[in-house]
């Protein structure tokens, strides 16, 4: 899987809200289009022992969505840099 580079801005609003979960955290971030994310760092994520995140697409009742256009199923082992420019793919939706 190949991402674009380009570096975008978040449209519209976004809240976010923190959690810890097992160990570690989860952020949960809802847009404007009423599509969100989860993006996860724990031992037990994809990518987690090494510092990496993952990220799913959540829909507009907050459950995963794996219809989109950004992925089709949650996507791991990613660089903080990279679960931004998901974000703002996300909030283009």
């Amino acid at each position: 899987m190949s991402f674009d580079m380009e570096a975008k801005q978040i449209k519209g609003g976004c809240l976010i809200e923190k959690t810890d979960l097992y160990d570690g955290m989860q952020l949960t971030y809802k847009f404007d289009n009423g599509y969100g994310a989860s993006v996860i760092k724990h031992d037990f994520s994809h990518g987690g022992k090494k510092g990496l995140y993952e990220l799913a697409v959540l829909d507009k009742d907050g459950g995963l969505c794996y219809d989109t256009p950004i992925t089709e199923d949650v996507i791991g082992h990613l660089t903080m840099g990279e679960v931004e420019n998901l974000l703002a793919e996300i909030s283009y939706l």
